[in-house]
């Protein structure tokens, strides 16, 4: 029997006195395929051999080499590496600068807010203004504009015509100059004013003097930032525990292939020794069919327990974000973490919610709430602001810019407004928010309640798991002593290869039931780790995203 490894695949064969294959997952089959496929694969291989090397050494330099080093991790450099290379983490600290931004934004509302304006009339017909006796509707002495004219003019028409009369002096009759067609008009059509073009620009500013929901809001926005940290603080430990437990399930994969190797050696040890046995006709031939079946049972396992390692490389290096094509191996074994298992009871019994990432996410959502109730209650109260303005306008029929006069207008002033009825617009809002606080405050009860759960639940699987170990860790070495003993009473003919097979059935089992008690209590571990939630905390209980708390 030999034992070759290719890559990462495992070839097996059983070979008899004269060194000929006797049987081993088809090795016969799949010669006389690649026999018969061979001439076309040399011809293949020799197409294909000077693309290769022109490619490697394209423009006389050769190519770059995909890097097939193999990186062997600690648990530790796979969470610094996870830290650093994880999409959920990347996106959890980018919402962090979303709402930072957004908060900043809030800030804008409490500075003046200043704008340039600028705008261009044409007057398509203009204006009309009536003056004279029919603006009254009371004859030809009228009233209104008029009226106040008559009053005027009478004394100063009186004193003129003594005047006349007492100088003899002769005045001729008056006649009105020629005006623009478009500005005159007699007394009942009256008088276009305005110009055809009117240009105006300026400045403005304006600020809040007095708005309590303005300054709750920039709370409220201070608030949200802290969500959105402590959200990113939940991705990071859930991306810890995830990183936790796939490094403990290639130890355990790794575990399983060293075991189930292990049977494969033995059984094909125990096959070459019945063999020899057989061909000194102190064997039976069922013994040595059974020892060669219990050669090839055993291959699968081999195989499945290497895949099992394979796949549980691809889930660790998926959760720490890098390249599935890296070639990576970890150290270390799940027995290194025996020694910590009852001090991790006893700290564990200990544990509070006090430092939960969700309950501390309920805290802040609950502030929100009531933010969100202070806001919408004063939105009844008065605001107040100042705004200033300076402008210039310039009205010509014309396009001459030089020549334009330009006229300026400025005002400061407080604008004041009272809400007096918005309809219980306000009376409503306040009500929705006080109900969402209420359903917060029986999701929060409810949610520390499953926490609890979920927390003695773990510390029981733990307490479990290191009695599962105790009794395994015995039933190992009771069993490697059985085997040790039905091994040698089957080499001098005192017991039967199904004594044998039993014995390293029971080993096997035990084996495998010792690795995997190791592995239960560590991913209950890390699950309480996380409910726990120490890490990226600093001496104050604020969130650091760059440590974790020892």
């Amino acid at each position: 029997m030999v034992w070759k490894r290719y890559g990462t695949g495992l070839q097996a064969g059983i070979h008899n006195k004269n060194n000929r294959p006797t049987g081993g997952l088809g090795i016969s089959i799949l010669m006389k395929t690649f026999l018969s496929l061979w001439p076309a694969g040399l011809a293949v291989m020799l197409c294909l051999v000077p693309a290769t090397a022109s490619a490697q050494y394209k423009d006389g330099e050769p190519a770059a080499q995909a890097d097939t080093s193999t990186v062997v991790l600690t648990l530790e450099d796979a969470l610094r590496i996870a830290l650093s290379e994880n999409v959920t983490v990347k996106v959890a600290d980018m919402e962090i600068q979303r709402t930072e931004s957004a908060r900043r934004g809030t800030y804008a509302s409490l500075f003046p807010q200043i704008n340039a304006t600028g705008s261009y009339q044409r007057t398509i017909k203009k204006q009309i203004m009536y003056m004279g006796g029919d603006d009254s509707g009371s004859g030809s002495s009228g009233g209104g504009m008029a009226s106040m004219f008559t009053g005027i003019m009478a004394p100063i028409n009186y004193y003129i015509q003594e005047i006349i009369k007492g100088t003899g002096l002769v005045i001729p009759p008056y006649v009105p100059p020629t005006t623009d067609e478009t500005t005159t008009s007699t007394a009942g059509e009256g008088i276009a004013v305005g110009r055809w073009n009117t240009f105006n620009g300026g400045i403005s500013a304006g600020m809040p003097l007095i708005n309590a929901t303005l300054w709750e809001s920039i709370r409220n926005a201070g608030t949200g930032c802290e969500l959105a940290v402590e959200q990113a603080r939940a991705s990071r430990m859930d991306m810890i525990a995830q990183v936790k437990q796939a490094y403990y399930g290639v130890l355990l994969a790794r575990e399983a292939f060293n075991v189930y190797k292990e049977v494969y050696e033995n059984a094909v040890n125990n096959f070459d020794r019945t063999e020899k046995r057989y061909i000194v006709k102190k064997a039976s031939e069922l013994e040595y069919v059974r020892a060669k079946a219990n050669v090839a049972q055993a291959v699968p396992n081999v195989y499945n327990g290497e895949s099992a390692v394979i796949l549980a490389l691809w889930q660790l290096k998926a959760v720490m974000g890098i390249d599935l094509d890296r070639n990576i191996d970890v150290t270390g074994s799940l027995s290194d973490y025996v020694g910590d298992m009852v001090a991790a009871v006893a700290e564990g019994e200990n544990a509070s919610l006090d430092y939960n990432t969700t309950m501390r996410q309920l805290g802040l959502q609950a502030e929100q709430l009531a933010s969100a109730i202070r806001m919408q209650t004063y939105a009844n109260l008065p605001t107040l602001s100042v705004n200033f303005s300076y402008s210039m306008n310039a009205m010509t029929n014309d396009f001459n810019f030089s020549e334009y006069r330009w006229t300026p207008y400025s005002f400061v002033g407080l604008s004041l407004s009272v809400p007096i009825f918005t309809g219980l617009k306000n009376y409503h809002a306040v009500r929705q928010a006080k109900v969402q606080k209420a359903e917060l405050d029986l999701q929060r009860i409810n949610t520390e309640r499953q926490l609890k759960i979920s927390n003695r639940q773990h510390l029981n699987t733990m307490t479990t798991s290191i009695k599962s170990y105790d009794s395994a860790r015995e039933a190992v070495e009771m069993a490697r002593k059985a085997y040790e003993i039905s091994e040698k009473s089957y080499q001098v003919g005192k017991s039967t290869l199904t004594d044998l097979n039993d014995a390293q059935l029971v080993l096997t089992q035990s084996r495998l039931a010792e690795f995997q008690a190791i592995n239960n209590f560590l991913i209950a571990k890390s699950n309480l780790e996380k409910i726990v939630g120490h890490d990226f905390l600093d001496d104050e209980d604020k969130v650091q995203l760059d440590n974790t708390k020892e």
